[in-house]
């Protein structure tokens, strides 16, 4: 059935090598850039399981690295004896107890559906959430409130090590390709989800080098 296939995370250091191959045969800017930077050294999470993964990802939405690093540092002081609340404690945590760790209220309702979407099921478990796919996925997540397609797209890349994600909307794989290219504006998310055609089954890691320009650190520092 479309959308029920598994797709195999293969993270190991030969799947990087031939990513890296790959994306450097395509013209002589991928290839001056790969070598620029060096071999890829994306650092998934894997031992996350797709509640938390998600709750810390809406914790450093919008957020500087050192701004996340803080708020969720303070909500899991809370937590004693344990190294992060199951859904139930953080659904009985009180509002105004997560608004003092420096969550918003919008930030507050989103993880608390999250926790309850676990509680639900919606949130899947992880050996469950392997056996899906990208897109089933995609559907599933976003339908809980102020989740959105980019937060999903790194669950998919730094829990599930899915090796074929190209977040479109991330500022900075957009503006990524448009020094790689010496464009005078990004491409818009339409026009680099059809650049990035070309770039399968590695875009995972066509986005990763893309990240590694200056003033644009990788999505991963924030989750």
């Amino acid at each position: 059935m479309p959308g029920s296939t598994m797709i195999a995370a293969d993270t190991s250091g030969n799947a990087y090598s031939e990513a890296e191959q790959f994306l450097s045969a395509l013209d002589s800017d991928w290839e001056r850039h790969i070598a620029h930077v060096g071999p890829c050294r994306h650092a998934a999470k894997p031992a996350r399981d797709p509640y938390q993964a998600l709750v810390r990802a809406i914790a450093y939405q919008q957020l500087h690295a050192r701004a996340g690093d803080a708020i969720l540092g303070r909500m899991l002081a809370l937590y004693a004896g344990t190294p992060f609340p199951s859904a139930r404690q953080l659904l009985d945590t009180p509002v105004d107890v997560l608004r003092g760790c420096g969550f918003s209220a919008g930030k507050i309702a989103t993880i608390h559906g999250i926790a309850q979407a676990a509680l639900d099921g919606v949130v899947p478990l992880r050996a469950d959430a392997a056996a899906m796919s990208d897109a089933a996925l995609i559907e599933r997540l976003t339908s809980l409130r102020g989740v959105g397609r980019w937060t999903v797209e790194m669950f998919l890349i730094y829990t599930l090590e899915r090796m074929d994600i190209l977040p479109a909307d991330d500022f900075g794989v957009r503006e990524g390709y448009r020094r790689l290219k010496n464009l005078p504006q990004a491409p818009t998310r339409k026009q680099i989800g059809d650049i990035g055609l070309a770039w399968s089954p590695y875009r995972t890691v066509a986005a990763w080098y893309l990240w590694r320009f200056p003033k644009n650190p990788p999505a991963n520092d924030m989750v």
